[in-house]
């Protein structure tokens, strides 16, 4: 009888603790954005980082806590008031970068998490690029 278990992607990277780190690191970096700062319309980011730590260890194979707090993800659904548009996207994406770079997560499994976000991320952008729309620097020139 083999009773050797294949690990979650929650497991494999450390559980609880290493999303925990991951969201505060990333937060710091939102904190000290004052452009990316403004996308959060509350003063306390503390709800928002237990927001996304909940759901990344939920979609990592963690417990379902957030769906337990707040039911279903529909990350579109929630995200739709907010613009959010290129440079926001790349914006989120370059703090979530150096969290990531910061928590030093094994190459392939740092790579996964990775294109997940990025996917993520690109499926919220909800405002169209062109003028009017701010440049948070980020973009190609």
């Amino acid at each position: 009888m083999d009773d050797t278990k294949e690990l979650s992607f929650y497991e494999a990277v450390g559980g609880e603790e290493t999303f925990r780190r991951l969201t505060r690191l990333f937060y710091e970096g939102v904190a000290g954005d004052p452009a990316l700062r403004a996308v959060y319309p509350s003063k306390d980011l503390g709800p928002a980082e237990e927001h996304l730590r909940l759901f990344l260890i939920q979609y990592w194979g963690g417990p379902a806590t957030y769906n337990e707090l707040r039911g279903h993800p529909r990350l579109r659904m929630r995200h739709r008031h907010f613009v959010i548009g290129e440079a926001e996207r790349d914006a989120w994406l370059r703090h979530m970068r150096a969290a990531l770079d910061q928590i030093g997560l094994e190459p392939a499994l740092d790579a996964q998490l990775w294109d997940y976000l990025v996917m993520a991320a690109q499926s919220l952008v909800n405002a169209p690029a062109g003028p009017g729309r701010p440049d948070l620097g980020l973009s190609p020139s």
